[in-house]
């Protein structure tokens, strides 16, 4: 089932109205997980950062083992060209994404050169301007590239996510704040996470056990060129306890508060307010 509405697919050579079927029972996607996507937003006739996350999906494929079929810019032109199909005010998730049709002889590594490509275009509505999340703990942690291809937006790393998620839920709270191996701060379960204290923005540093995400590196750069001090560093959960803001970033909703923490309460603080600013400001200027 779709997330979202007024759907169009991109496959063998043109667009499709709808939510096309583009997969095989026996595409080694299907049966091994071979598959990964990125996710790009367009919201009000802007379509931010979209040649990163092209260019994501192709080093995703590879570090798979899935042979791109497309280049950045192809995929990107395909992208636009779907895109002039919806009013610019829809709020549109785009979604390019591979998947292996192939193993070699043993069944079980892609096979070079055996790929399937499509584009996902569908209607997801945006965040309203106050939406907010709480978080909890989880017990299960982020891999590491010795267990899982980290490296990589990748479907097969999503199961672990879900089950954050649910647990948090369960717990009656809206996401999962997720430690890596060493029990130190990763991410949430669905987005990157930043914490401000006395002013200053810290986040945790990218140590391969999850996607530094094009949205968070944008947040930096804006955070930096208005004088923000940024630090990617170790951070433990009583770091995040101690904070004075806490802050989601996504390609999704861009920027979510967080008002809680278990039973530690944040307001929606300036920090928060004022990256959220900075990066539609960013985004008009960058189309």
């Amino acid at each position: 089932m779709a997330t979202g509405s007024n759907i169009r697919t991109w496959f063998n050579g043109s667009w499709h109205e709808g939510d096309v079927a583009i997969m095989r029972a026996a595409d080694h996607g299907s049966w091994l997980g071979t598959t990964v996507f990125d996710g790009a937003r367009y919201v009000n006739g802007l379509a931010p950062d979209l040649a990163a996350h092209c260019a994501r999906v192709n080093r995703s494929a590879k570090a798979l083992m899935i042979t791109p079929t497309k280049t950045d810019d192809e995929i990107e032109a395909l992208v636009r060209e779907g895109l002039a199909l919806y009013p610019k005010d829809a709020p549109v998730y785009i979604r390019p994404m591979y998947w292996a049709l192939d193993g070699d002889t043993s069944g079980i590594v892609p096979k070079p050169g055996a790929t399937g490509f499509a584009i996902s275009l569908e209607e997801i509505p945006f965040a309203a301007p106050d939406a907010s999340t709480t978080l909890t703990t989880t017990r299960f942690r982020r891999p590491v590239l010795e267990d899982a291809v980290v490296n990589a937006k990748a479907g097969c790393l999503y199961p672990n996510n879900a089950r954050m998620l649910a647990e948090a839920r369960a717990k009656g709270f809206g996401n999962a704040l997720v430690a890596d191996a060493l029990g130190n701060v990763a991410e949430s379960a669905s987005a990157n996470v930043f914490i401000v204290k006395d002013g200053e923005v810290f986040t945790p540093i990218a140590n391969g056990t999850f996607l530094a995400g094009i949205t968070r590196a944008r947040h930096i750069s804006n955070l930096a060129t208005d004088g923000v001090k940024v630090h990617e560093t170790v951070l433990s959960f009583d770091d995040v306890r101690r904070a004075d803001e806490v802050f989601l970033s996504g390609n999704m909703s861009k920027v979510t508060p967080v008002t809680a923490f278990d039973d530690r309460q944040y307001q929606v603080g300036p920090m928060t307010r004022r990256v959220r600013e900075m990066y539609w400001d960013w985004a008009a200027t960058a189309g």
